[in-house]
């Protein structure tokens, strides 16, 4: 059975049980800031289990695309070397949020992996395991589901503590939790391994491939249990592993999925050998790498983007092991797209920009090895001692991605080693700050228990009546707010905006006889709103009724500045192509930013055609539709889904100008567009690869703007006795003057440095052999002395040289040494002694260095460092 069946086939099993197919969510969790990736089916339920949010099911079915390389599960160095661990693989999941519980899911399970009908295991293949307590589950399996108990094993508290068991769920330190039943299928005799629970079992014969939570307790801060109201279910399959299963292999990467990948593989690098162990690595990485891409991460130094670098990397680096000289693994996105694109389509639509960033960064990794070997070379020569300390190769590895047995190489053939005791706790460091800030934490953030949730009426109004639910100071929840005193409001109703989409929280107040609430900003914690701010006025209690009054004038700037941004986004991807994808966005009173992915920095030409394109569609002054669908005619009507946003069934659909833009989006616009007056572009840069930064602003302050930039231009225009007419023609004019003399200035240093250069070559000792030149030149700089030593090179033919000179405070040295003598002296080595003489250090290539210092009085001895370290 191949495995894009299995997945089809559990999504219609669990359809046929009432359960809503829900699609996979992001591999950047929407819901949860304290987790580096989505790492298991569950966590796009997140906020229905912790009951923050409430759909419109009870039952869900899933197959969720998972990453687990950093923070906590972290199976980066295992992958390519065991059957079982990936960084990305699918989770197929069933969820009951408050219905059924252990008897239909533990019933559920064994039918779709028994039956005919579906995947039809012989039920004597399979093993399960309970929690040593949960006699209810241990009765279901062995009187109505028929598991003898010969193969039903009970797993107590097994890591050191009650509750701690292979067998007992918790969400975190506190909160839902409960017992967990395993199945395990048994490959039989021939592959080694003992039973669950047994101490061979961590051999290959018994495979787990479901899990079923059962979340019936909560647990207190101080470790109380108690019963939950409405008991859930969470369950997970992995996709790869029960591939492996109804496949008759052991190894996850001998399924079909995989077998095709490594083929592929295999034929970019023209190898015709399938089995080595880099190439499964490779097969591995290209899937984790492109739905990353295409959830919007991007290569980068920090979080995760420093992951997926880290992936990227480790795949090249075993490409160049197998014999690749060139980039080859973005050409493997064509391959996932065709194996897995029915099932995930974002691969098919976005295949040219992951294919982009893939290319970008395998370009940018061979520089970063040549900009590895420079620092190297560096830090080699100021050693002191034959062991390059741990730090050295951890900096090399970490910030600049060179991989360490590559420095150990070129360490071998210098005669040194790698303080690799240093290396390793300088890694276990940094896992423990990855840990640190990957716990999965109940107590992170504000979290309400409250019934309900907030009721939003601000779309068509700025005022309302609300009553207080409850009342917040430093996230605490409290009775009242006094006078002076700064918290948080939360309502039942509100014409409040809290921050999402990147549109920041309104501004406003608060009102009742005698009280004033001041409102700096509106933040959103689960379904209610919090209105920050400060009590200036009054007293507030718990069920007080208030007035809400936006401020006006706050909302209608950060309006036209939110839909100037859907149009700026439509503009971008008309001018550039469809690769452009909304990478992030931030829109406040006063200016909006979009970020975008985008490989190359945007042309004046094509700004100038983004903002003609925008102000358009604001003169065209047509209607803002807002329309409310599900998210398949969504789909249909062609809506843009951001990065980032969490969509529930029903959705927004905003137009803009027809077709012109089209787009989700839960946030507050101008009602046409010829209300934005005006948009101008105040900025463009890059942030990080693939990814542009656009700034705009609109209205007054796009006016504000023009008048700032038109001062400017009378100023300079004023300055260079210029009209609007010949200023550019002037302007010119001084640039061209201006590098004429820079020209100048250089050629004469250059000449006054070399001026002597025959004179030099004659000054050259004969010492042992070899001829030495030790001097210092008047009025050079660090360029003119490299000039001088390749010109003394070839003068000389074969020579060591050192050149010094002050340049302002500081000494400049420049060492050099023939080809032919780079055997036996060595450039670097010459700089270090020298550039300690003048109180500085130094370091380069055999054949030339550099160095300097702030100590002009030790130039003589840097001369006569050179002589002796000739001489022996």
């Amino acid at each position: 059975m191949k495995s894009a069946a299995i997945r089809d086939a559990f999504i219609r099993y669990f359809e046929s049980k009432g359960h809503t197919h829900v699609p996979s969510s992001s591999l950047v969790p929407g819901n949860d800031p304290t987790l580096l990736f989505t790492n298991a089916g569950m966590v796009q339920f997140k906020d229905v289990f912790l009951g923050q949010d409430k759909r419109d099911y009870v039952r869900a079915v899933s197959s969720q695309r998972c990453v687990r390389a950093g923070g906590k599960h972290n199976d980066l160095e295992n992958v390519g070397y065991t059957a079982r661990h990936h960084t990305f693989f699918e989770m197929l999941g069933n969820f009951s949020f408050g219905d059924y519980f252990k008897r239909d899911a533990i019933q559920f399970a064994w039918e779709f992996l028994t039956s005919e009908q579906w995947l039809a295991i012989p039920c004597e293949k399979l093993w399960v395991t309970v929690y040593a307590d949960d006699n209810e589950a241990y009765d279901i399996w062995n009187q109505e589901m028929g598991v003898p108990a010969e193969r039903l094993v009970r797993i107590g508290d097994n890591k050191g503590e009650k509750y701690a068991s292979d067998n007992f769920w918790s969400m975190g330190d506190t909160g839902p939790c409960g017992p967990c039943t395993e199945i395990f299928f048994d490959h039989g005799p021939d592959v080694e391994g003992g039973p669950p629970g047994s101490p061979d079992e961590d051999g290959d014969r018994y495979i787990e491939i479901w899990n079923n939570v059962f979340m019936q307790f909560n647990r207190d801060a101080d470790g109380t249990m108690s019963d939950l109201p409405a008991p859930s279910v969470d369950t997970g399959m992995g996709l790869e592993r029960i591939a492996a299963v109804l496949q008759g292999v052991h190894s996850n990467y001998e399924i079909d999925l995989f077998q095709n990948l490594i083929a592929d593989t295999a034929k970019v690098l023209g190898l015709e050998e399938t089995t080595h162990t880099s190439l499964r690595v490779i097969a591995d990485h290209i899937r984790s790498c492109a739905f990353l891409i295409a959830d919007g991460v991007l290569p980068s130094n920090e979080g995760r983007g420093y992951v997926l670098r880290r992936i990227i990397r480790r795949a090249v680096r075993h490409g160049n092991k197998l014999g690749a000289t060139e980039p080859f693994f973005h050409k493997l996105v064509s391959s996932l797209a065709r194996e897995m694109g029915e099932a995930y389509p974002e691969l098919r639509e976005q295949q040219d920009g992951i294919t982009q960033a893939l290319l970008q960064e395998e370009e940018q990794f061979a520089k970063t090895l040549d900009q590895g070997m420079k620092i190297l070379e560096q830090d080699l020569a100021s050693l002191n001692g034959s062991e390059i300390p741990g730090d050295t190769v951890f900096r090399l590895y970490d910030t600049y991605g060179f991989p360490v047995d590559l420095t150990a190489d070129i360490a071998r053939e210098q005669g040194l080693s790698l303080d690799m005791a240093g290396f390793e706790e300088a890694m276990e460091a940094q896992r423990q700050r990855a840990r640190s800030a990957s716990n999965f934490k109940m107590g992170d953030g504000v979290s309400l228990d409250l019934e309900g949730k907030t009721d939003f009426c601000g779309y068509d109004r700025l005022t309302s009546a609300g009553k207080v639910l409850t009342l917040l100071r430093d996230g605490q929840e409290i009775e009242q707010l006094s006078e002076g005193e700064q918290g948080a409001v939360v309502l039942d109703h509100t014409p409040f905006y809290a921050e999402s989409g990147g549109q920041a929280g309104d501004a406003g107040l608060l009102l009742a006889p005698g009280l004033r609430f001041e409102v700096s900003d509106t933040q959103k914690a689960g379904s209610h709103f919090l209105h920050i701010g400060t009590l200036v006025k009054g007293e507030l209690h718990r069920g007080n009724e208030v007035k809400t009054e936006v401020d006006a004038e706050i909302r209608q700037a950060t309006v036209l500045n939110h839909s100037a941004t859907h149009l700026l986004h439509a503009a971008l991807r008309k001018v550039l192509g469809d690769h452009v994808s909304q990478k992030g966005s931030l829109v406040t009173a006063e200016r909006l930013r979009f970020d975008f992915s985008h490989s190359e920095p945007v042309s004046p030409a094509q700004m100038r055609e983004i903002e003609d394109l925008v102000n358009a569609e604001i003169r065209r002054n047509t209607p803002v539709e807002i329309q409310e669908m599900d998210i398949d005619s969504a789909k249909q009507r062609g809506a843009m889904m951001l990065f980032g946003e969490k969509y529930g069934d029903s959705v927004r659909v905003l137009s803009m100008g027809g077709d012109f833009s089209v787009e989700l989006c839960g946030g507050t616009h101008a009602s046409r567009t010829g209300d934005i007056g005006i948009m101008r572009i105040v900025a463009e840069s890059g942030i990080a690869a693939g990814v542009r930064r656009i700034e705009a602003v609109t209205g007054a302050g796009a006016l504000a703007e023009i008048h700032r930039q038109s001062g400017q231009l009378q100023s300079a225009m004023g300055a260079l006795k210029a009209t609007p007419e010949n200023f550019d023609n002037k302007l010119n004019q001084l640039l061209s003057g201006h590098r004429e003399l820079q020209k100048e200035v250089d050629r004469l240093k250059s000449k006054l440095a070399t001026a002597g250069s025959r004179d030099l070559s004659a000054e050259a000792k004969d010492i042992n052999g070899v001829k030495v030149l030790a001097t210092q030149i008047e009025g050079a700089d660090a360029k003119s002395l490299r000039d001088s030593i390749d010109q003394l090179k070839n003068k000389l033919g074969s020579a060591v040289i050192l050149l010094a000179t002050v340049d302002g405070d500081k000494v400049v040295l420049a060492a050099g040494v023939t080809k032919d003598l780079t055997d036996r002296f060595k450039a670097g080595d010459i700089m270090r002694s020298a550039a300690q003489a003048v109180g500085g250090k130094g370091g380069g290539r055999p054949d030339m260095a550099q160095g300097g210092g702030s100590d002009p009085s030790g130039i003589p001895a840097a001369l006569s460092a050179a002589v002796d370290y000739v001489s022996g």
